[in-house]
């Protein structure tokens, strides 16, 4: 004999259990799984940096603000190069006056607050330039902190922030250990380097590569063994930013040295 209690139940399982689309009972197939990530891993993006290469011209920074919507004046850029200089005491000095939009032409290092500092030449070591931009993390901590789910990754690996989801709590930007977002000073939503997301789902470049008249920046598929970017990877010594955090970047820089941080 069924109870009362038994049959509601019953009935509300086979009720929900046809309310819900087929896909929904089919994601449970371990092969099927298997085979979408399988066929999704055609295609995963990462961006070399040759440091040996940068000249410091802020035209990669100019060029980007221009693509993607950020006044040229603004305070903050999805991607930026820094000046280091290293002097014979071990001291490490390093800037970014804007951005370094219009390039390092002062020889004095920015300290921030109007204060700068001036280093004699014959006291400088070593002195170079480090682009950066946003690391699209393996494991990125700002998919995971995002309330309402505005920054995701897509399938080939780049983290892309919807706009019209962005609730501006600022939780990803406290989660980056890398410093790579901010708030758009126009939308007020957060933002951030994309690859150019746009561009090179089109076969292009993005637009800091193409303004870079030194070959300082590539992007590749690394699931590509043919790739130049892939070989390079591969078979030379490259370095990360901040590997310690585990969120595997997949920004890769040839001749980074280890004052950078």
């Amino acid at each position: 004999m069924i109870t009362r209690r038994d049959f509601c139940k019953k009935t509300m399982l086979v009720a929900g259990g046809l309310s819900l689309p087929l896909a929904a009972l089919e994601i449970f197939d371990p092969k099927k799984l298997l085979a979408e990530k399988a066929d999704k891993a055609r295609v995963r993006w990462v961006f070399l940096v040759d440091t040996h290469k940068c000249v410091g011209c802020g035209f990669c920074v100019k060029a980007c603000k221009l693509e993607n919507e950020l006044p040229l004046e603004a305070n903050v850029a999805r991607t930026w190069v820094e000046r280091y200089v290293v002097t014979r005491d071990g001291r490490i000095y390093a800037d970014t006056p804007n951005a370094g939009r219009d390039g390092f032409t002062n020889d004095k290092i920015a300290l921030g607050l109007g204060k700068y500092q001036q280093v004699k030449k014959e006291n400088i070591e070593k002195a170079f330039f480090v682009p950066k931009l946003c690391n699209q993390c393996e494991n990125p901590p700002c998919v995971q902190v995002c309330p309402v789910g505005a920054t995701y990754q897509t399938p080939d690996g780049v983290v892309l922030v919807d706009r019209s989801w962005c609730i501006g709590c600022g939780y990803c930007v406290m989660a980056c250990p890398y410093g790579m977002r901010f708030f758009h000073p126009q939308y007020r939503v957060v933002d951030k380097c994309n690859f150019c997301y746009h561009r090179i789902s089109n076969g292009m470049k993005t637009a800091c590569m193409d303004a870079c008249p030194f070959g300082a920046r590539r992007i590749g598929n690394i699931k590509d063994p043919g790739d130049p970017v892939t070989k390079i990877i591969m078979r030379e010594r490259v370095g990360v930013l901040k590997d310690e955090y585990g969120t595997k970047p997949q920004v890769y820089y040839l001749g980074l040295s280890k004052e950078v941080k």
